[in-house]
Parts: C-alpha cells; sequence; structure tokens
C-alpha cells in the first residue's frame, strides 16, 4: 500500500486540493511539508496526536517535516465558532511557541525535522506591506466566504480575526519560496486557512506552482461527541497537567465503537496489526485487548516507556490495592488523578475522610470506619480516634487511603 492510500485507509485525509498532484508528490518524491500549532496554550492536547501522528508517518516515507510554530499567528488567534479569542501577550506567545517546540521535538528527530516560527518573518512586515503586497490578492467577497467567517457573522468577528487567514496564507508562501515545501497539511477546520494560502502561492507564483493542501477529519468519538476530554477537563501532551496514567485509562476504556478510529489516526501500528486487533476486539471484547494495546502505543508515544511501564503498575496497584511496588513517580502520577490532600502533622483519620472527599461529614466517617470499610495503604483501620502520622506513608511521602474496594483518595505528607 502506497502512502496516499494508506493515509486513505487510516481516516487522515478528508479534503485535498488536488488528488493527482497530491498522490504523485507523496507516493513518488520526497518533499518538504508543514503543519502548524498556534501556541494559544502552554501545551498542546492529545487531540494533536493526529497531526504528529501523519508527520511521523511522511516522515517515515522519507519526507520532510516543517514544524511551524505560531509565534505570529497565536498573537491573533485563528477565530473560534463562538467568540473572539483573548488576546496573548508577544511574551505569553513567544513562551508558549517555545514549549510547544520543545513538546513536538520529543516526537520528531530535530535533525531530521525542520522547526520554524512564524513570528521571524510575519513580525518583519509593516501594515503599508501587508496591505500592499498580500491584501491585495484577496477580495472581501473571497474572504467572507471561508466557513470560520460565515459562523462569526452574526455574532460578529473583528478585523483582527478576519485577517488571520492571510496571515497564515503568507507562512505557506514563506515556506514554498524559501523551504521548497510543497505540502500543507492541517484539520478539517483550517482548509479554509490552507485553501487561502494555495491561492496566494498560485498569485504570485503562477499557475504551474506544485503546492497542494490536505486536510484530516477532526477527531471525534462514534457518538459524535468531542475527543480528548476526561472528567477533569483537555488531556494535554504535558504531563505535569494530564498524567500518563490518566491518559492510559482513557484509552483503556475507549469504546469498542471508537477503536477504528483510534488505532488507525492515533497509532503507527500497522494494517495487520490493527486489522488482527480489531477481529479479537469483536470476537471477545470483554478482554478489551485491543485497548489495552492502544493505551500502551499513545502512552509510550507521548511518554516514553518508563512512563508506560509506571502507568501499567498504577492501574495494576488501584486494582489489587496493592501500592508497595509504585515507585515515587508512580505514587505521585498517581496523585494527579486522586483527591488529594497534603499535611504536615499527625491528623484524626475522620479528617483526614472529609477532606479527601471519602466522606462527607466525621459522620459519615465514623460510620465507614466502624463498618470496616477504610484502609490507610492496604492497613484496615478499625478505630474512629486513630491519627494518621508519617508512620503510615510510603516512600516517606504517600498515603493511599481506600473506602471499600475502587473509592480512593491520597495523602501527601510534607
Amino acid at each position: 500500500m502506497k502512502l496516499y492510500d494508506e493515509l486513505i485507509w487510516r481516516g487522515l485525509i478528508k479534503d485535498v486540493s488536488n488528488e493527482e498532484k497530491a498522490r504523485q508528490l507523496l507516493d513518488n518524491e520526497q518533499v518538504k511539508f508543514y503543519c502548524g500549532f498556534d501556541p494559544t496554550g502552554e501545551s498542546l492536547t492529545v487531540g494533536h496526536l493526529v497531526q504528529v501522528v501523519r508527520m511521523l508517518l511522511l516522515q517515515k516515507y522519507g519526507h520532510t517535516p516543517i514544524v511551524l510554530i505560531g509565534g505570529a499567528t497565536g498573537l491573533i488567534g485563528d477565530p473560534k465558532q463562538t467568540s473572539e479569542r483573548k488576546l496573548l501577550t508577544l511574551e505569553e506567545s513567544l513562551i508558549n511557541a517555545e514549549k510547544i517546540k520543545t513538546q513536538l521535538s520529543q516526537f520528531l528527530d530535530t535533525k531530521q525535522a525542520i522547526f520554524v516560527n512564524n513570528y521571524d518573518w510575519i513580525g518583519k512586515i509593516d501594515m503599508i506591506s501587508f496591505l500592499r503586497d498580500y491584501g491585495k490578492h484577496f477580495s472581501i467577497n473571497y474572504m467572507i466566504a471561508k466557513d470560520t467567517v460565515q459562523k462569526r457573522l452574526e455574532i460578529g468577528i473583528s478585523y483582527t480575526e478576519f485577517s488571520y487567514m492571510l496571515i497564515q496564507a503568507i507562512d505557506f508562501l514563506h515556506l514554498y519560496q524559501n523551504y521548497d515545501c510543497k505540502i500543507q497539511f492541517g484539520g478539517s477546520d483550517q482548509w479554509g486557512n490552507i485553501t487561502t494560502g494555495l491561492e496566494l502561492i498560485r498569485k504570485v507564483e503562477g499557475e504551474t506552482s506544485q503546492a497542494v493542501g490536505l486536510s484530516s477529519p477532526l477527531l471525534l468519538k462514534a457518538d459524535g461527541s468531542k475527543f480528548g476530554k476526561s472528567e477533569s477537563g483537555a488531556l494535554w501532551l504535558d504531563a505535569q497537567l494530564s498524567s500518563p496514567y490518566e491518559i492510559y485509562q482513557y484509552f483503556l476504556n475507549a469504546a469498542d465503537a471508537d477503536l477504528d478510529n483510534y488505532l488507525k489516526s492515533l497509532t503507527l501500528l500497522s494494517k495487520e496489526e490493527i486489522e488482527d486487533l480489531l477481529e479479537k476486539s469483536k470476537k471477545q471484547p470483554e478482554l478489551r485487548e485491543a485497548q489495552t494495546k492502544l493505551a500502551a502505543e499513545v502512552v509510550e508515544l507521548i511518554h516514553g516507556s518508563d512512563a508506560l511501564k509506571e502507568s501499567q503498575k498504577v492501574t495494576k496497584a488501584l486494582f489489587s490495592g496493592d501500592f508497595n511496588d509504585l515507585s515515587t513517580s508512580g505514587l505521585m502520577m498517581l496523585s494527579k488523578t486522586l483527591d488529594t490532600t497534603e499535611i504536615n502533622e499527625p491528623k484524626p483519620i475522620v479528617d483526614v475522610l472529609v477532606e479527601t472527599n471519602l466522606a462527607s461529614s466525621k459522620r459519615e466517617a465514623r460510620t465507614f470506619i466502624q463498618s470496616h470499610a477504610i484502609a490507610l495503604n492496604n492497613q484496615k483501620i478499625n478505630h474512629t480516634d486513630y491519627m494518621v502520622t508519617k508512620d503510615n506513608t510510603l516512600h516517606d511521602q504517600f498515603i493511599i487511603v481506600r473506602r471499600g474496594k475502587k473509592k480512593y483518595a491520597m495523602i501527601i505528607y510534607r
């Protein structure tokens, strides 16, 4: 199976500006392609993995990724459907850009991939040059027809966000002229911006230009709901914001209906491996073998093999109730998921149960203790006047509190 067909099989192509040209470039040549990431936050989300996996796949076939961090476009903000974005300061945008560059460099070899920041060229364009050299190529009618603008016309859109597509178009032209970049990839919500870039290249470089644009579908769950949301909010690629264990659990609990989409677009497993996992899932869904493999692949891709092993150990510990084999990093990982409270001196167990939300009141806490439902690090607590001290800790710091069989919280003893 050639690359273009594999991208279709994986569900990674929705729109394409010129399919014949795209097939030629992807299947028969080795070219530079780019994907952009705006630093509107300090971390990317798990949803961005679709673009990362696609970049890795193209790199595997000999193409060179250009990772564009939008230090300039991040100052403007791609128009949201609902409202105007809060503007970042230049300092915030550049700090976020550096964090995202570091994040993406964990996936892509910096010796093979090219990293650029569009502030380096957009920041040098004065207003008159912007209007004369770029704005003159686009009519208001053309820009208003774009979906991202259409969806905002009723509630209003500022000239700032209205001009976003022109700035992104300049990016594609700049990379085409200076890096010989012939392909832009993006999510389907970026299609209007991608085609604006193609139009600018066509008008500046002529009809014989070799640039093409492709988009991928936005990743949704089978029920149509947004992908990558957990009970605590978005799933981030930054381990300090979303622990590897939290991501592992998210995919371990994926619905059977989502497996085909997730395995194809979020992992680099081969067609044969994926089809085998899907077949096993149909025959013995209760074993959840496909979910286990999916969770392992995603966590290892994002955080590496050590974090995967810790996530698996934490999962096993929560299932068995035995936390003695967890390392400090494993327990710290767990603390980001469980209700956690900190103490620095001995404290009554009834107070701890209320503070960790394992009991709604001291009265209820005493009832749980008297019914033998409470354990500290798997040791049953039978006395309502029990004091939690440093002697209870694992690694001189952590205490796992359990109510019943499955309800957990954590105490960190400082």
